[in-house]
């Protein structure tokens, strides 16, 4: 495999994506550091697993750290849309992603798949001797967690979970680092919004698409028949049990509580460690709604959305003194709330009256740095994130947003989902990392895979 898609002068890339002017953040300091950048013969070479919109939307950005050499999606027009929008035809294609794993000349994966297909391909990846970054969420369940884990001690890949918000240098890291300074005080409540989730209208079985191996796209997920239809008023939208709208199908995924909650339930549950509080979750309770029947946790309807719609829940925490309440009507983002003031913040905006006190009253030149575990900060977000990434396989240290720490936030949006679903109460142990006291709602922390497609260890 000789060819290879080239990068632009990372230089100019990263000025373009740099965090934003000191004017209007209070400043850091950047840890002494070599520069990430590589000679041609030093690069990594990695294949795109999974060529979908995520793949496309991240894979750039990869290519400036490393040669994007190959690229693997069960869909034969992706596959043709990514290798020229990416790697001007060049790249070579696959369908089967254990092709790309066997090969030697393949040092790292991203895996941009739907969220039923993440575990099962990083587990595989971690064995094959690769790194990888994987896209959120993780998993698709909670036991699906402890194996990624304990896989990775095993083999020690570094894996890179694609929550770039813990890269937002001036956003969510900022945040942080005020909590961390005192300046909230004690944190007494959080509101985590991440919308509603998806709806649609009875979905009819169809044809499916030319190119598309429907039967591998599902893989460990129960066999269902293909479900299509254009919005009636709007033909540029559509309706799906595939590509896109995979999100909102539990068979699929866990709607907005893996997909938005597995970035701001994150931030949140970081915020209270950075307060210097307890963060380990204890249960969650709440209401939900969604629009179709449940019966014991499952939907009793096929042909529409089954993810939660709606949601009003509140997830309490070990010593008591904090609760996170993560609702759909407010807005997209974390406020968090402490005896001394509260701050908001989103992807675009952070607000509140003790980020107003920093401009007479900044926090420490490290503050942020020390946020990021004195690691190097080149750019901001995405780049950042992938530049962290490198700089771990470099050294051979846990990213900044490794599976360990992660797996902890995310368990939380799975037991919201278990809670949705059943319609009560959840209660949690994290010392045992098990569901007490409801073997129903214990049994939903795993899936059986379809046979063919189990997890090859």
């Amino acid at each position: 495999m000789n060819t290879v898609c080239q990068p632009n002068s990372r230089r100019d890339f990263l000025k373009t994506v740099g965090v934003v002017s000191a004017a209007t953040l209070t400043p850091w300091a950047l840890p002494a550091r070599q520069s990430l950048a590589k000679s041609p013969n030093e690069r990594k070479r990695f294949a795109l697993i999974g060529v979908g919109g995520n793949g496309t939307r991240t894979a750039p950005v990869g290519k400036e750290f490393a040669d994007l050499v190959a690229l693997c999606d069960v869909d034969q027009t992706h596959l043709k849309y990514g290798n020229e929008l990416l790697c001007d035809g060049k790249a070579e294609l696959f369908r089967d992603y254990r092709e790309v794993l066997s090969r030697d000349d393949i040092d790292l994966v991203q895996i941009s798949t739907p969220d039923h297909w993440h575990a099962k391909i990083l587990i595989e990846a971690m064995l094959a001797g690769k790194d990888a970054y994987c896209e959120k969420p993780l998993t698709l369940t909670i036991d699906e967690g402890k194996l990624v884990r304990k896989v990775q001690q095993q083999t020690g890949r570094v894996v890179q979970v694609g929550t770039q918000q813990r890269s937002s240098f001036d956003k969510f890291n900022h945040a942080l680092a005020i909590i961390a300074g005192g300046r909230l005080g004690k944190l007494k409540r959080l509101v985590v919004g991440i919308d509603a989730g998806g709806w649609s209208p009875e979905i009819p079985v169809a044809e499916v698409p030319e190119g598309l191996d429907w039967d591998r796209w599902l893989g460990p997920v129960p066999e269902m028949e293909y479900r299509y239809a254009l919005d009636a008023k709007r033909s540029d939208k559509n309706y799906t049990n595939g590509h896109t709208h995979f999100r909102w199908w539990y068979e699929h995924s866990g709607g907005k509580l893996t997909d938005w909650g597995a970035h701001h339930v994150d931030i949140a549950m970081l915020g209270i460690a950075a307060a210097g509080q307890n963060n380990d979750p204890v249960s969650v309770d709440g209401t939900a709604k969604h629009d179709v029947e449940f019966r014991d946790g499952m939907p009793l309807q096929n042909n529409r959305y089954n993810t939660a719609r709606a949601f009003d829940l509140k997830v309490a925490f070990a010593d008591g003194d904090v609760e996170m309440n993560i609702r759909h009507d407010v807005d997209n983002g974390i406020l968090f709330e402490g005896e001394r003031g509260r701050i908001f913040v989103n992807r675009g905006k952070l607000v509140g009256k003790p980020v107003e006190d920093l401009k007479t009253n900044p926090l420490a030149e490290d503050a942020i740095a020390k946020i990021y575990r004195g690691m190097p900060m080149e750019g901001n977000d995405r780049p950042a994130h992938w530049a962290n990434f490198m700089h771990a396989i470099d050294n051979r240290v846990l990213p900044i947003s490794d599976v360990h720490s992660h797996m902890k936030m995310l368990n939380v949006c799975h037991l919201a989902g278990i809670c949705c679903r059943l319609g009560r109460k959840v209660e949690w142990d994290q010392a045992t990392e098990s569901v007490v006291g409801d073997e129903q709602a214990a049994a939903m922390m795993k899936r059986p895979y379809r046979a063919g497609y189990e997890i090859d260890m």
